[in-house]
């Protein structure tokens, strides 16, 4: 029997899984939620795969002793991409990744042509190749890694306003690329990216890209699949407070504080 309090533990390496979190907390909005950013290790699509293979499997471990969830979500494409079969096989609990919304955009196109913006790790993962394989088959993928964005989107959620040019580079890296004029979607392929939609959308209009684009992320595919997964289970009766936990100081924190309190993140800790 699980308990009401049961937490649905979130991860991701900084706070772009609060994109992912929004759509859980529609979906789900008396769940408890501990989400764990590992600040400490960000930025993850620089590392190679074993590092973060090792260090999402025992930051897990470490969260799930501590706080007993019902169910993990890997709200990170390059965790995701990389350790996720790691992740299921050592922890006790149901785990839901991440991973580039390859399948709904190949499935929505008009032109035949899609974008993935994503980590550089993201982008080159075999995992990505045989999504393509199965998904896309008859289209063209271009990939273009970005991490400038992720700490776009970072800056975003601290109250500023990025560099537009980080924007028109990412879009650029797409849109320059040989046959990159017909995208007429584009996959974020980061969690942090969808943070950052509407600076993308407004690059792309001024690259002259197809009117009809439109981006995809794996967001409302991830709620659909919590749902499913804790079907049946209770909940409190009434929403609860959350819990933020950082691998880095907890005073890094405090400009994200505001944001965090519009997702109930309100008690705030280091591991």
């Amino acid at each position: 029997m699980i308990a009401p309090d049961a937490p649905i533990l979130v991860f991701d390496s900084g706070i772009g899984g609060l994109s992912v979190l929004a759509k859980i907390h529609k979906a789900l909005p008396q769940a408890p939620i501990v989400y764990s950013a590992d600040y400490a290790g960000l930025p993850y699509g620089e590392k190679s795969e074993i590092e973060v293979a090792t260090r999402v499997c025992a930051f897990l471990g470490r969260l799930s002793e501590r706080y007993r969830p019902r169910l993990v979500v890997i709200a990170c494409n390059t965790a995701s991409t990389i350790a996720l079969a790691h992740a299921r096989a050592v922890l006790g609990v149901p785990v839901v990744g991440t991973v580039p919304a390859i399948k709904p955009a190949a499935e929505q196109t008009q032109s035949g042509v899609i974008g993935l913006l994503g980590t550089k790790a993201t982008i080159r993962q075999a995992y990505v190749d045989r999504l393509a394989a199965e998904h896309a088959e008859g289209k063209l993928l271009l990939r273009h890694g970005a991490p400038e964005l992720v700490a776009a989107a970072e800056a975003r959620l601290r109250g500023e306003t990025p560099d537009r040019d980080i924007f028109t580079t990412a879009i650029a890296g797409l849109a320059n690329q040989a046959g990159g004029q017909r995208i007429d979607r584009i996959i974020l392929g980061c969690t942090h990216f969808p943070l950052v939609e509407a600076e993308l959308a407004e690059a792309a209009t001024a690259a002259g890209l197809d009117a009809h684009l439109r981006f995809v992320d794996g967001s409302d595919g991830i709620a659909r699949r919590v749902s499913y997964l804790t079907d049946g289970q209770s909940w409190p009766d009434h929403p609860v407070e959350g819990i933020f936990v950082t691998t880095g100081p907890v005073e890094q924190i405090a400009p994200y504080r505001p944001a965090l309190s519009r997702y109930n993140l309100t008690r705030i800790m280091s591991l």
